[in-house]
């Protein structure tokens, strides 16, 4: 469906930002995770690439670095598909068994950055909510930082960036310095108001409850992997040098992967992306609620 729209179309660029992107679920939903961030990304380029597209921009995150968790492992994997695909002038598209070799027209380029101030899901419209119920904001941890952007400047230099590529390039956005999640509750309760309720305080009106780290969440998140960073015409977008698998090599370990997930093999999908994302080194023990159930069984 997807070549077949790109081919009536004439389609020349594509963002591709569909993924689960919040951590804890895919942290509780492996398969899922995979198959939408792996191999929707894997089904999307290949079918842009079949189609003649001339940009395909992979919208990315700062969790692919040194991923502690299955989403940025996922996220970093599919950052390795466009590098692999970026390198070949003619691939064999994955899982064509005919072995045809396909013309590479498309320069492919992956754009990371941190979280996005008011998009789906984000601490914004969460506190703003928790804020109207009368509280508690919740934090899960008094130290937890993150990097946050607004709307319209990750589009713009999405946009931009995505026009510097020459192919396979990963670009990193300036995402300034991170913010405490904590000084933006307490930020978010004054600007509304309020004061914030607490043992020194113990009549405000909101208080502040840290309900602890969730599974595969870091406390604070890097946008960059190595020093290997190049600063490029645009001051807020810099390029980094990432290493890279050869196409061949990855589209077996794709398979390996895939038929573990078809197998609900959670041990197996979890041994193959530490055996291809450099650096991903997950923290504790598998929370996939089908794995957790099937284990209890008798």
């Amino acid at each position: 469906k997807l070549l077949s729209i790109m081919k009536t179309w004439k389609v020349d660029t594509v963002y591709h930002a569909a993924a689960y992107k919040h951590v804890p679920m895919v942290e509780h939903n492996i398969a899922e995770g995979v198959i939408n961030n792996v191999v929707g990304t894997l089904n999307t380029a290949q079918a842009a690439l079949q189609a003649g597209v001339s940009n395909f921009v992979l919208i990315s995150t700062d969790k692919a670095v040194r991923p502690t968790n299955v989403m940025g492992s996922t996220k970093r994997l599919a950052e390795l598909i466009l590098q692999a695909l970026s390198r070949e002038t003619a691939p064999v598209i994955f899982g064509d068994k005919a072995n045809v070799y396909q013309v590479n027209k498309t320069r492919f380029t992956m754009v990371r950055f941190g979280n996005v101030l008011g998009s789906s899901g984000s601490v914004i419209p969460l506190f703003h909510k928790q804020i109207q119920s009368g509280g508690p904001l919740t934090v899960t941890h008094p130290k937890i930082t993150r990097y946050f952007m607004t709307i319209p400047e990750a589009a713009q230099l999405v946009i931009q960036a995505g026009s510097m590529g020459h192919g396979g390039d990963v670009f990193v956005l300036d995402m300034g310095e991170p913010v405490k999640i904590v000084e933006l509750a307490e930020k978010m309760i004054h600007l509304s108001g309020l004061s914030i309720r607490s043992e020194k305080n113990p009549q405000g009106d909101i208080s502040i409850e840290f309900t602890g780290l969730r599974p595969g969440e870091k406390l604070y998140e890097e946008l960059l992997i190595g020093d290997n960073v190049v600063a490029t015409e645009h001051p807020m977008i810099m390029s980094a040098n990432e290493d890279f698998l050869q196409w061949d090599v990855l589209k077996g370990r794709l398979v390996k992967l895939l038929d573990a997930v078809d197998r609900d093999d959670y041990n197996s999908v979890r041994q193959l992306l530490r055996e291809t994302v450099n650096g991903y080194a997950p923290e504790g023990e598998i929370v996939d609620w089908m794995y957790q159930e099937r284990s209890g069984e008798p």
